[in-house]
């Protein structure tokens, strides 16, 4: 059976850390900084050997001896940038904070995450022609799914919108796909609707709040 997938990402970010206090270590340590670095302001499209080992201060060689191509270390850096964020999202959802303050910081990191979203999304392009990566791609996906499950689920049982047509999982479902909507066209340069789509939530969110206030409240 395999391993679920917030574990795969948490066993290869130990393994970074592990091997960071080594030579060897310190050289993947370097190459990984400068792909992330080279990934946002160019792309991978227009990084080679050469310019991402002088960019590491190492021998080109080295690239493909620690990581055998220089795609298996573009899927790395998606990895490694992917266990940041969503340990810093976990932490975000587990503070006891209303939800709607939940909701306003996760959207402030939607909009502060854009470099990792143009190395998610360039990565994710890759894989669309090279199927031996979508595994790797799709993990991510599905861990940043597994993040938010917990905070959803309870804001979906403390506003009561699992009495009508959707689960919990078809809400997360449904944040999840605006979610990457919105980063696509953002990306893409679009922002028409955005403003006005959030405000909207934003009210609605509001009326749940003082919803659940008044339901709360003992009768007597």
């Amino acid at each position: 059976m395999e391993p679920p997938p917030i574990i795969c990402l948490r066993s290869a970010a130990r393994r970074v850390r592990a091997s960071r206090a080594s030579p060897r270590g310190e050289t993947e340590q370097r190459l990984l900084d400068a792909a992330e670095r080279l990934l946002i302001q160019v792309g991978y499209a227009s990084i080679t050997t050469r310019t991402l080992a002088e960019e590491a201060g190492v021998n080109h060689g080295l690239v493909h001896y620690y990581f055998g191509s220089m795609e298996e270390l573009f899927l790395r850096v998606l990895e490694r940038f992917t266990q940041r964020l969503t340990e810093r999202q976990r932490a975000m959802y587990a503070a006891p904070i209303p939800f709607i303050e939940k909701w306003r910081e996760a959207m402030r990191y939607l909009d502060e995450d854009r470099p990792y979203q143009k190395i998610w999304w360039e990565l994710q392009a890759l894989a669309w022609n090279r199927p031996e990566y979508q595994p790797r791609v799709l993990l991510v996906h599905t861990v940043w799914r597994d993040a938010m499950r917990t905070a959803v689920s309870q804001a979906v049982g403390c506003y009561r919108l699992d009495t009508g047509p959707f689960s919990a999982e078809d809400w997360i479902t449904l944040i999840v796909t605006m979610n990457t909507g919105v980063i696509h066209q953002r990306l893409s340069g679009i922002d028409e609707g955005h403003t006005s789509l959030l405000a909207a939530i934003e009210r609605w969110m509001t009326t749940l709040d003082e919803r659940a206030a008044h339901h709360s409240v003992p009768e007597g």
